[in-house]
């Protein structure tokens, strides 16, 4: 396959995968639900939908600012608001092709502020290793304040916990294994994984040694508690989601947030995702999709506004670089 027909396929299977959620769940309710659902979100309260939008964007703020601790060490500090602009520009760029926000902020970073797309894409990475981190550790959180309830909906499913055991057991048994074979291995492919990896962990290991890292590990703590707090406020949209716990709602976030990574921006399938989660605590699946339709309506339309927006005024801004 050529890398043409490879990179079509990557761009439009999310976006076709979006669009047929959207169908499913339009055919999966009755014309009543969807009536009650629009009447949902077409009411939802502005001061908690734009309450949701200004925390959104306070976590992009905090996000530019932090990116500044990881290129000061390298000899860059761009302008705070060139970082908020290509920052927004690639959240935007993303919900078109997946990724892609990645490459256009390195490359926004050398047009720019001149910093080196190798070393302006090193630390994007480095980020995404620690958002990864951090949805692990909500997840971990999520799993043990929600354990009874979650081995409770297992049982109902029929799933086989000793089954589910073993074969994780022998997941993690296979991955130590792999990983000794790579690292033995003088194979280009392992070698590139080896380099890969290696690259990994000097971005993570710079962050001890940059001057900075207390401030650092701040500002990744209240990025992620912005993106809960975006999450939690919307529960006051809904009348029936109103009294859920913050425990409850990791669980729903964790859902949104791999329903996020699978299709561009979570098209289609957030809304799914949320609802799905949310039922497990006897959330009806009108207001869990309203609930799930309102915050993914209210974080995308903020993403395209100020996305289009950050297209338009980072070249206007920086006429002279």
């Amino acid at each position: 396959m050529s890398d043409s027909a490879k990179k079509f396929l990557k761009t439009f299977i999310p976006i076709a995968l979006g669009i047929f959620l959207i169908w499913y769940s339009y055919t999966s309710t009755s014309p009543e639900e969807r009536k009650q659902i629009m009447h949902y979100i077409s009411n939802a309260s502005p001061f908690w939908v734009g309450l949701s939008v200004v925390i959104g964007i306070l976590s992009h703020i905090s996000r530019a600012i932090r990116w500044n601790y990881m290129l000061k060490p390298l000899g860059y500090s761009p302008k705070l608001s060139n970082n908020v602009f290509i920052i927004l520009m690639a959240y935007f760029a993303n919900l078109g092709i997946p990724r892609s926000g990645e490459f256009l902020r390195a490359t926004a970073l050398t047009t720019y502020e001149g910093v080196p797309f190798e070393k302006g894409f090193g630390t994007i990475v480095t980020e995404r290793v620690i958002d990864l981190i951090m949805l692990l550790v909500i997840i971990s959180i999520a799993l043990v304040l929600q354990t009874d309830i979650i081995l409770e909906v297992l049982n109902e499913k029929g799933v086989n916990l000793v089954g589910a055991a073993g074969i994780l057991f022998v997941g993690i048994i296979g991955l130590l294994v792999a990983v000794k074979v790579i690292k033995k291995s003088n194979a280009g492919f392992a070698l590139k994984l080896k380099n890969f990896l290696s690259g990994l962990l000097d971005g993570i290991s710079s962050i001890l040694k940059m001057k900075n890292k207390w401030a650092f590990v701040f500002h990744t703590l209240f990025i992620w508690a912005c993106y809960i707090a975006m999450f939690w406020v919307i529960k006051y949209t809904v009348p029936e989601t109103v009294n859920l716990t913050l425990s409850e709602l990791l669980i729903a976030f964790v859902g949104g947030a791999f329903a996020m990574s699978t299709t561009n921006g979570g098209i289609g399938l957030y809304p799914i995702a949320v609802s799905t989660s949310l039922a497990i605590f006897g959330i009806s699946s009108v207001s869990g999709d309203a609930f799930g339709w309102i915050m993914w309506i209210a974080q995308t339309l903020m993403v395209v506004i100020f996305g289009a927006i950050s297209f338009a005024l980072l070249p206007l801004l920086n006429r002279n670089r």
